[in-house]
Order: structure tokens, then sequence, then C-alpha cells
């Protein structure tokens, strides 16, 4: 008869522990509500040993929200393959996807609170925005985007976020529906800036080229010309 001998983790290896059991417990409930006894019962290990690797709830959620922030800028990423419309539509998908895991998480971290306000979780927020901006100018192949291209990308970027928000607090409108929405409102940002500038004119017509009848794109097009007849 043998007796099971539990190991003993490596600092690195605890530290990473930690890290997956507070993004468990901030998936269900804000950090804010989460103790460090909770995360310690969570992981087997004593409150004490907890602050062994990190010195307070703050640092813990600072590396947490680290990789939390690296798996959602992952999302952003997506294969230069098909059409415009097409790609943003499994970007949308895959936000939703990590809004949805991480739900109680992702509204307190956006909406700021004692734990989140430090200038390290803002500079990691701010990061995962600017990895989604740079991840749509390639996909529009432009390296040096004029003011109005920045201001359509930047201001559909918040959309997203605060779309994410709301349909957090009680899911009324259906997740799909939300998704193609903010594919949507991506080509009608371009559009309204394409009427006031000749450049965006010609990045928009580049948009459509390749928009196949199904798209989304196309989508939005026949869904205004049915509204305008």
């Amino acid at each position: 008869m043998t007796t099971g001998v539990r190991r003993r983790m490596g600092v690195e290896e605890r530290r990473q522990q930690l890290i997956g059991v507070a993004l468990e417990l901030f998936a269900r409930r804000s950090p804010d509500e989460v103790s460090i006894d909770e995360i310690a019962s969570a992981a087997g290990i004593s409150r004490p040993l907890v602050y062994h690797y990190f010195p307070g709830k703050l640092s813990l959620y600072e590396a947490a929200l680290k990789r939390a922030a690296e798996d959602l800028a992952s999302r952003f990423e997506e294969p230069h393959v098909g059409s415009l419309g097409g790609r943003l539509l499994r970007v949308m998908r895959r936000f939703f996807d990590f809004v949805d895991e991480h739900g109680p998480g992702f509204s307190a971290l956006m909406r700021g609170g004692p734990a989140v306000g430090s200038s390290a979780t803002n500079a990691l927020i701010d990061s995962v925005r600017q990895v989604a901006y740079e991840q749509i100018l390639s996909h529009l192949r432009v390296t040096d985007p004029p003011a109005r291209l920045e201001l359509l990308i930047r201001s559909w970027i918040s959309l997203a976020e605060s779309t994410a928000l709301i349909w957090l607090d009680g899911r009324r409108i259906p997740r799909a529906e939300l998704e193609t929405q903010l594919v949507h409102d991506f080509a009608a940002l371009a559009a309204v800036s394409a009427a006031y500038d000749q450049e965006m004119t010609a990045l928009l017509r580049h948009m459509l080229k390749d928009e196949p009848h199904d798209g989304p794109f196309t989508d939005l097009a026949a869904r205004l010309i049915e509204l305008a007849s």
C-alpha cells in the first residue's frame, strides 16, 4: 500500500497557481469582494503563505490582471485571411468569449475601484487597447494613420468596451447580435469619416472591395437600404 505525498511547488509554480486561483474567483465576483483568505483556501495553503509570494492583495491582483491582459490582447490577433468584416466578427466573438469568462473581473477593471485603480493596472488596460489598435491598423494595411482613422479606431475600441459592460448588466440583448452590431458600428463610423475626408473614402472602398455577399458589411448595407426604402 502506498500513500500519496503532496509535491512541494517551486516558487514560480506556486505564484502561477495563486494567479490562476485568483482569476477563477475574480471571474465570479469583483476583485474587491474576494479576500486573501478565500484565495488561500481555494489554493489549499495558509493566508501567511500567500503573503510569502505576494506582498498584498493588490500585487496579486496586478499579477492576475497581467495574465488576463495578455489573454485578452491575444484575442485581437487574427490571420489576414478573408474580408475585413469577417475578421472583425471573429475578433468580436473572441472578445465576448473573454468578457463572458471574466464577467465581474472585467466589469470591475473597466469601471475602476480600489483594487484596480493603480498606475500598473491602468497601464495594462492601456496596453490591451494599444494592441487592439495596432492589430486593426495592420488589417487595414496602414502604417501612418491619418487623424480621422485614429479617431475612428480608438472610438470603436471604447465602444466595444462600453457595449460589453452594458451587456454584462443583465445580458438583455443576445450576445451574437451585439458582436455583429459592433462590426456594423465599425463600418458606420468609417462611412461617416469618409463623408468628411477623401483619404477615408479611399480606405472605406478598400474595406468593402473584398466583402462577400453574405459578409457583415454587406448585411449592414442591405439593412440601411431597406430602412431608406
